[in-house]
């Protein structure tokens, strides 16, 4: 199924000086479709963040504390990265960054213009690869046999351990699968963390609101009252006000 317009692409960014994270981020926030998920100061942080957040993209320093952006692509292979775009302060690396798979090779301080155009490409590629793969559904084992259930089917997905259960027309199934591997798949259908342990359908909120201890919950067209974290609440929040829009 082709992305909406509502939909965002999740961005990683990682350099270990804050002010080229802040940079990048600024950048960024002329690309609406493009919403940050993470940030990460070192390469272990981003080998972790890989799998935790599913990123669709990865701004990715060269030269990080003990791994560095090269380091980080071996470790993790070029097949299971996200499209990489380098940052860097030298251009010597231009070539290496290449024949690692990178998209673009971006030296600091990165210019409005060239950032555009690095942008242009990204989304392009983003797009054609979402045309061309729609998002695979959910396919549970039970006693009875087979059930396939569509993304678009799912009300919400929570954390169980090493499996994960999806929740879908009032029915739930347990699946082994982690949460975190579902993610990148679930968030192309408009999915987004409530918190550690859950991902909501946008389209199935009905209301946020608040209990009386002060928590916010995420009210599903079921019923269902999910708790969204203090951490992701603003997040959750604009994602559920721009797929409104």
């Amino acid at each position: 199924m082709p992305r909406t317009d509502a939909t965002r692409f999740g961005v990683l960014i990682a350099d270990d000086e804050p002010a080229a994270r802040r940079g990048v981020r600024q950048l960024l926030a002329s690309f609406p479709d493009f919403a940050v998920v993470r940030e990460c100061r070192n390469g272990a942080e981003v080998l972790a963040a890989l799998d935790d957040v599913s990123p669709d993209v990865v701004f990715l320093d060269v030269q990080m504390p003990e791994i560095g952006g090269f380091e980080v692509i071996r470790r993790r292979t070029p097949e299971r990265m996200p499209a990489v775009v380098f940052l860097t302060a030298y251009d010597q690396y231009a070539i290496r960054a290449f024949e690692a798979q990178a998209l673009d090779y971006l030296v600091k301080p990165v210019t409005e213009s060239r950032f555009a155009s690095t942008m242009k490409r990204l989304t392009k590629q983003l797009r054609g690869a979402a045309s061309l793969t729609p998002p695979d559904p959910i396919v549970v084992t039970t006693s009875r046999g087979v059930v396939v259930v569509p993304l678009r089917d799912i009300d919400w997905i929570e954390a169980a351990d090493n499996y994960a259960r999806i929740w879908a027309n009032g029915r739930s199934h347990l699946i082994r699968e982690p949460l975190r591997l579902l993610e990148q798949r679930a968030r192309r259908e408009g999915f987004v963390r409530a918190h550690r342990r859950a991902l909501v359908r946008l389209t199935s909120v009905r209301e946020l609101t608040r209990n009386r201890t002060g928590v916010t919950l995420a009210v599903l067209a079921s019923g269902e009252k999910i708790p969204v974290s203090r951490r992701r609440r603003a997040g959750f929040a604009a994602a559920l006000r721009e797929r409104r829009l």
